[in-house]
């Protein structure tokens, strides 16, 4: 399914994205060297609940997973990349931590993710890891607007990765979203320019660069969620939630100032 919101529901959607960008700033804000991810997951819940919003995570069971997921964030350490279980793991200091949030408020969903270094500023690989996300997302967006195709997002995407010296994994990318959290289109993280769907106003959007340090190739952990690095390798993620506009592409993931 794809959705093509009006301009009140995108409204509606922008608060989702505010509440997004929000709590993931705040879970930023106080994770320190000893925060648990079990902690982080108890803040999340707080946070979500006190909105009167609602987990996309909790009941989420797709088949690739071991559902019901039954946290609220996906909180992935160093060599994990997506869909981190949250468990009994008190941080360390200089631990690459990736966290993804999803939530729905007023009918519409949103999903973001950041990734930074715990307590420290990282080494120049791990910095070189999540700067390449975020640049790749930039250019994913720039590239975004009406009448561009699917391909020409994950064409700018994949390009930024791949110039920087890392390797494309294609099972896993962003994704359609509105008022469920995955919907077509699938946007890969590369791809060929002039593509795919064609982007219309109303299209909401969430591209989601992610990238290992020497790999493309995914392991899973036993809990039947964790997705790791096959070689054990570090790993970065970060993702915004986007609206396509008349002129271009709105980013609605971004905390409130």
């Amino acid at each position: 399914m794809i959705e093509i919101l009006t301009p009140a529901e995108v409204d509606r959607a922008r608060e989702t994205g505010a509440l997004v960008g929000t709590i993931l700033a705040t879970l930023k804000e106080r994770v320190t060297v000893g925060t648990n991810l079990l902690e982080i997951d108890a803040w999340t819940k707080e946070m979500i609940l006190e909105a009167g919003a609602e987990s996309c995570y909790v009941d989420y069971a797709p088949s690739f997973g071991n559902g019901p997921f039954g946290h609220y964030i996906c909180t992935g350490v160093n060599d994990a990349v997506l869909h981190g279980l949250p468990r009994d793991y008190a941080l360390a200091q200089g631990d690459l931590l990736s966290l993804d949030l999803a939530i729905k408020l007023r009918g519409f969903a949103a999903d973001a993710a950041i990734s930074f270094v715990v307590g420290a500023e990282g080494s120049n690989e791990d910095q070189k890891l999540i700067e390449t996300t975020q640049k790749a997302l930039e250019a994913g967006i720039a590239a975004a607007g009406p009448n561009a195709k699917i391909g020409d997002l994950s064409y700018a995407m994949g390009a930024v990765i791949k110039a920087a010296g890392y390797k494309v994994n294609l099972e896993f990318g962003g994704h359609g979203i509105g008022s469920t959290m995955h919907q077509d289109p699938h946007v890969s993280n590369d791809g060929r320019p002039g593509r795919g769907y064609k982007l219309r106003p109303g299209l909401l959007l969430a591209l989601e660069p992610w990238i290992m340090t020497d790999t493309n190739k995914l392991i899973m952990d036993k809990d039947g969620w964790t997705l790791r690095s096959a070689t054990g390798c570090r790993t970065a993620h970060t993702e915004h939630t986007i609206a396509i506009t008349e002129t271009g592409a709105e980013i609605l993931t971004l905390p409130r100032s």
